[in-house]
């Protein structure tokens, strides 16, 4: 445990933030899954929102920015495969 209220402080803002991350993380998994497991033609409304949590999800440095431009070209061309 931390002795220093800075520390203290710091332990506090790590908890709220990695919940939060972890929540983010969840979401963006899920919603990839559903892009990835919806059935022929139906997946284009799912895909949208799977591009809009990877790139929010780049820009709050949850995950890298080149790793959601791939991501969203992965799905990009499952959907257009599918369709």
């Amino acid at each position: 445990m931390p002795h220093s209220s800075s520390a203290k402080k710091r332990m506090r803002q790590a908890l709220r933030r990695r919940e939060r991350n972890r929540a983010a993380r969840t979401a963006l998994r899920t919603a990839i899954k559903k892009v990835r497991t919806a059935p022929d033609g139906a997946g284009e409304s799912e895909y949208r929102s799977a591009v809009r949590l990877l790139d929010r999800a780049a820009r709050k440095g949850l995950i890298h920015k080149n790793t959601a431009a791939r991501g969203k070209r992965r799905l990009g061309k499952l959907v257009a495969t599918k369709s």
